[in-house]
């Protein structure tokens, strides 16, 4: 499908076999946000990280960068997100194109992007992804038809049988700090920007195997207000919620450009990658070195430039759900860090000490 919209995309195109077994990769960005030096996020940096695979071992990546602000016109789409509906329906083109059973399918986001690849895997889980030589312009429009008004359907059921590949799995979601529809509450902004985005489903379905989800513990800013998954007893994937000390930005990796907070924001970007490759996803050897960690590295902060003019603030509720954990690194580092929470698993204080040791090369912006 065309790209109307303006973002700029990127893609990977990994080998293709016929007998299936490759990796699909999907990663949506931030509002804001490019693969341009100081303005990637970690979203951007585990494509270009994908990009360091041979040729061999690369899998097919499609990156769109989030909405952005060139002119006064853009703004109304900066602040609702209405966009996002046309950004999934790309995304979902680019897997129902690629596709071959046995194929692993990889989705990440960061911030309205990580909304955006949670509703991708929802209309997968809810429609189907249609066949290759199905996956035309109009066939996509009638999948979304049915996602937006009746996704448990006769048609619906049927549509699936008939076009859909009914062995597709989704291995990985994993998003960074998932929000909705940030922005200033402006009269008839919020009302339409839920119009836009009521039907999607967000949660995780039965087609996805495992769902990791950082999360900002000292963000304040109501209008980024996190969406968390909630633990369903029927559904026999993993889950994993975890908390990090920082911002969004911090756990995002969208630093404004306050480079001393790399080493923060490079804790949950490691912890996603070290489930991404638990998934399956192949890996640079070296991948770990390219990102050092530091824990008492400062937050970029939530005051910076424009984020002076989110005024409405409170602290985010914590422990709601039963998968939610705190990263160890938090840990004495923050009154947040209080909260009744297990720890997560899997953090090994020898290779955080090691990571931020000055031998270690980080990768560039």
């Amino acid at each position: 499908m065309g790209n109307g919209s303006g973002r700029r995309q990127s893609t990977i195109g990994g080998g293709r076999h016929a007998a299936g077994g490759h990796s699909l990769v999907v990663i949506l960005d931030g509002t804001l946000s490019t693969l341009d030096a100081g303005r990637s996020t970690n979203a951007g940096r585990i494509f270009k990280l994908l990009l360091d695979l041979p040729a061999g071992q690369r899998p097919s990546v499609f990156y769109e960068e989030g909405i952005q602000w060139s002119t006064w016109r853009d703004l109304r789409h900066v602040i609702t997100g209405t966009g996002i509906n046309p950004q999934i329906q790309r995304a979902y083109s680019f897997l129902a194109s690629r596709y071959r059973p046995g194929d692993r399918i990889y989705l990440f986001g960061y911030s309205r992007g990580a909304f955006a690849v949670r509703s991708l895997a929802g209309l997968i889980d809810r429609i189907g992804l249609v066949r290759p030589r199905f996956a035309t312009e109009r066939m996509i429009r009638q999948v979304w038809r049915l996602y937006r008004s009746d996704p448990h359907g006769a048609h619906a059921q049927v549509f699936a049988r008939t076009f859909c590949d009914p062995g597709v799995r989704i291995e990985l979601v994993g998003v960074f700090d998932t929000v909705k529809a940030l922005g200033w509450q402006l009269p008839g902004f919020a009302a339409r920007a839920e119009r836009e985005t009521a039907f999607h489903s967000h949660h995780l379905g039965n087609r996805v195997r495992r769902g990791c989800h950082a999360l900002a513990l000292d963000e304040t800013r109501v209008a980024f207000a996190p969406v968390l998954w909630d633990s369903r007893p029927d559904w026999d994937g993993q889950v994993e919620q975890v908390w990090f000390r920082g911002c969004h930005g911090d756990v995002g990796g969208h630093l404004s450009g306050f480079a001393a907070a790399r080493g923060l924001s490079n804790i949950p970007l490691v912890w996603m990658l070290e489930n991404a490759a638990a998934a399956g996803l192949a890996l640079p050897p070296d991948w770990r070195r390219r990102y050092p960690c530091d824990a008492s590295a400062p937050s970029c902060g939530s005051w910076r430039g424009w984020a002076k003019l989110f005024a409405h603030r409170r602290r985010r509720p914590v422990g709601r759900d039963a998968s939610e954990r705190l990263h160890p690194t938090v840990t004495g580092r923050t009154p947040r860090a209080a909260a009744d929470l297990p720890l997560a698993d899997g953090w090994d204080s020898d290779d955080l000490a090691a990571s931020a040791s000055p031998s270690a090369s980080p990768a560039p912006g």
